[in-house]
């Protein structure tokens, strides 16, 4: 059995903390003056305990191999899928934060998780996870360390569980730093995850939580002292996250345009935009903001969406959204992400509307409209293209206000349309003919693995651009030897350019 118990880790103890161990021997320097302002002896000395019982979790892990990790991952991952308590976390969650709805977090606490259990269960992360491959090279995965993971209010039991599992792969301790409106229900499923570990005879403390009243001084100081931080949620946590000093992964923003083009079956399109859309009350980054309907199929395609169920809004309509939807130039916490409804009857739309599930807002492009932004409401703003070159163009326009680098979709029979999109839209994901919240974070009908965290990469802000998936929580080692020589000749090489343009 390979055994993680010879690795060095460099870490940080409010601030700049120089800690060295082999064999779970420790050195520990003298601690700087932690770069947070303001934090207080309570929360410096809180946060250090966490860290420090975190790293004791891992050396007494330090011995699992593969089928040792990988029961651990399983039993955090059934903490959560299991039925009552994915129901009872799911209403907790509505309940604590007033976002989203219980019937959809049910599924998106289940499905997830099982959709990530297959994915990481399929895969090596620890010990040997390439053997020689007849080149002389095996690597070897380790741990990364103390992950810290900033978690979101919309999703706060199905993305503490997503990472924890993540982290648990690699062999790590995990620290989450909740949302405060969400950290009651992120508490609760941190104590399923501790006691899951427990029964299987792994240390609780490799999942840990930040303590109520959770403060910024707070997840601050443990992003300075983790190894790694990922962060979901607000751009300004990602920002945090990034300036902190500690290796940091972060996720963009969504804001998804979803084009209809002329050959789509607009029915299929609008099903499956219904389902999407609605889902969890369009709490997801995933869920589509916009729709770019071609002129040709426009008033087709609308009259399927409305048969889905969606509320063609008036003009008047439209001016009522905008100025009750946006306070103060924020999206109103009253309104975003509600039952069609209650965000009909709070915006005062027709009576009928309250009977919709979802509303079409109608408009042409421009980049200072609120309505060009991601709305965390069950709004879809349409536009109207003349032909696809303008619909790639608007795509573009829209993720330039918000969500470059995140992704975009398109419902068609045309082969040639997404294609043109993946090469000239900046985005990580293009989806193809799917409901785009139920494909763009892992699907059991596409290719993408399973996660809650969208890299975005370097268009979004972000240093991954793929799904956050297992390989972000380990390094890895390569061992070498020496193989076949691997030389080509100068000709072999060089032998093309010095046709075409001499040696001179």
């Amino acid at each position: 059995m390979f055994r993680i118990s010879r690795w060095f880790e460099f870490s940080r103890l409010a601030g700049k903390l120089a800690l060295f161990r082999n064999n779970g021997t420790s050195i520990v320097a003298s601690p700087a003056v932690s770069a947070v302002t303001g934090a207080s002896t309570d929360e410096i000395d809180g946060v250090t305990q966490l860290i420090e019982r975190a790293r004791a979790a891992m050396r007494a892990f330090s011995g699992a191999d593969q089928a040792r990790v990988d029961e651990a991952v399983t039993a955090v991952a059934w903490s959560l899928y299991k039925p009552e308590n994915a129901r009872r976390l799911a209403e907790q969650s509505v309940a604590d934060t007033g976002i989203g709805n219980v019937a959809d977090k049910v599924i998106k606490n289940q499905r997830k998780t099982f959709g990530t259990l297959r994915d990481l269960l399929r895969v090596r992360s620890v010990g040997v996870i390439e053997p020689d491959a007849g080149n002389g090279m095996v690597r070897y995965g380790k741990p990364v360390g103390v992950v810290a993971a900033i978690t979101p209010s919309t999703n706060p039991a199905a993305t503490p569980v997503n990472k924890t599992m993540m982290a648990l792969k690699g062999a790590n301790a995990i620290v989450i730093a909740p949302s405060p409106a969400g950290w009651s229900s992120t508490n609760a499923t941190v104590e399923l995850m501790r006691a899951a570990l427990a029964k299987v005879g792994a240390p609780e403390d490799l999942v840990q939580i930040l303590p109520h009243p959770v403060s910024r001084n707070m997840t601050r100081l443990l992003m300075e002292q983790a190894d790694l931080i990922v962060a979901t949620g607000s751009q300004n946590n990602v920002r945090a996250a990034y300036s902190s000093g500690t290796p940091a992964i972060g996720v963009g923003a969504g804001n998804v345009p979803v084009i209809i083009d002329s050959s789509a079956d607009l029915d299929d399109a609008a099903q499956k935009i219904h389902a999407s859309k609605t889902f969890d009350n369009s709490t997801s980054c995933s869920s589509e903001n916009s729709l770019v309907i071609l002129d040709d199929v426009y008033e087709d395609a609308i009259a399927a969406l409305q048969r889905a169920g969606a509320w063609r809004c008036s003009a008047d309509e439209r001016a009522l959204i905008e100025r009750r939807l946006w306070v103060d130039g924020n999206l109103n916490r009253d309104l975003i992400a509600k039952d069609a409804d209650v965000f009909a009857a709070g915006i005062g739309l027709a009576e009928g509307a309250q009977s919709a599930r979802f509303f079409l807002v109608e408009e042409s492009f421009d980049a200072r409209s609120k309505f060009a932004d991601e709305k965390l409401s069950l709004v879809l703003t349409v536009y109207r293209a003349r032909n696809f070159d303008h619909a790639v163009e608007l795509v573009s326009d829209i993720l330039n206000v918000q969500g470059r680098g995140h992704s975009c979709g398109i419902h068609t029979a045309d082969a040639a349309h997404p294609v043109r999109l993946a090469e000239e839209i900046d985005v990580v994901r293009v989806l193809v003919n799917q409901a785009h919240t139920f494909g763009n974070g892992g699907s059991f009908n596409n290719a993408l693995n399973f996660t809650l965290s969208m890299g975005c990469g370097t268009w979004g802000g972000n240093s991954i651009s793929e799904n956050l998936n297992y390989r972000h929580f380990i390094n890895i080692t390569h061992l070498v030897t020496e193989g076949a020589p691997d030389k080509p000749s100068e000709d072999e090489l060089f032998g093309a350019y010095f046709a075409r343009h001499g040696k001179g």
